[in-house]
């Protein structure tokens, strides 16, 4: 009974963190749609009057609960984009063969490193992070004053941008560093690292490295010095098993003696009944021998017929 209560338990537990993790994926999602969206506003604001292809950092003009946050802005053509690509933009390596969706004449891509809040917005549970999460997001750039600006979306048609990482922490022993990149709602999706530092991706979204978290082993516990009292109870229940075990064995006896007496039983009755049977038969004709009278049979001759009418 208490096996099966202790069962419902950790059921009724599964349940509800299953209940409850997609309303914790969608509240960091939530959040972290919302950063994009503030990142966007002081990235623009630190644009001023932009050449094109000169980044623009926006940093100093973040708030303080944004402290540690990094963020740029690059104004370029989409035209120029897609036949030149951008050799270097802080971590990313753009190449040649960008397709802005859907088109427009110019564009901002707007660079995030989060830094150590990357957890905060980004979490993954059973990982930890080897390197920041940083976002290479992309705007239309038509009004450099406008806020809540929906993301363009840009893909790699030919070569995939990479995303080479600095001061990337060491995997633990035996673990496997791998890339994780989220897209623009928020799923994560898994590669490998290439040199140990980089990553490779065709399209926008937030990008960082990790590894398998492994839980540190549990110090044994220490042994408790048993009371008289729990010893009393240990030994009830043992007895109250053994007792039960013992029950089990004689009842299983009892039964199977009762089996052999009914078979027993009903085996003599059947000879029984077969010896009254015989016992009401015919009477053997008693005849005198000696002394003594003894059963013997009757004598009948058979009589004689001709097979034919007449005789050969």
């Amino acid at each position: 009974m208490g096996l099966l209560v202790r069962s419902l338990a950790v059921l009724v537990l599964v349940l509800l963190w299953c209940h409850s993790f997609p309303h914790v994926r969608a509240q960091s999602s939530s959040q972290a749609k919302s950063l994009d969206v503030t990142l966007q506003e002081y990235a623009y604001r630190g644009l001023g009057k932009p050449k094109t292809g000169t980044v623009y950092d926006g940093t100093q003009l973040l708030p303080s609960n944004l402290t540690g946050v990094k963020v740029a802005a690059l104004r370029l053509r989409s035209g120029s984009l897609r036949r030149y690509g951008v050799a270097v933009y802080n971590e990313f390596q753009i190449p040649e063969g960008i397709i802005v969706s859907p088109y427009v004449k110019r564009i901002v891509l707007v660079y995030q490193n989060l830094g150590k809040l990357s957890t905060r917005y980004y979490p993954l549970p059973n990982y930890t992070y080897l390197a920041p999460v940083l976002g290479l997001l992309a705007y239309d750039a038509s009004d450099l004053s406008a806020t809540g600006l929906r993301e363009l979306h840009i893909t790699a048609s030919r070569d995939p941008v990479k995303v080479k990482f600095q001061d990337v922490k060491a995997a633990p022993h035996g673990a496997v560093a791998k890339c994780v990149w989220f897209d623009l709602q928020g799923s994560s999706n898994f590669s490998n690292v290439t040199g140990g530092d980089t990553c490779s991706t065709s399209r926008q979204g937030h990008y960082s490295i990790v590894v398998e978290s492994t839980a540190p082993s549990p110090v044994p516990a220490p042994t408790p010095v048993p009371s008289a009292k729990k010893e009393s109870k240990s030994n009830k229940k043992v007895w109250i098993i053994v007792g039960s075990v013992l029950g089990g064995l004689l009842l299983l006896v009892l039964l199977y003696l009762l089996i052999v007496w009914v078979v027993k039983y009903m085996r003599n009755k059947k000879i029984q009944q077969m010896e009254r049977s015989a016992d009401m038969g015919e009477a053997l004709h008693m005849a005198p021998v000696g002394d003594t009278k003894a059963p013997a049979a009757t004598v009948t001759r058979t009589q004689p017929t001709l097979e034919h009418e007449y005789a050969p």
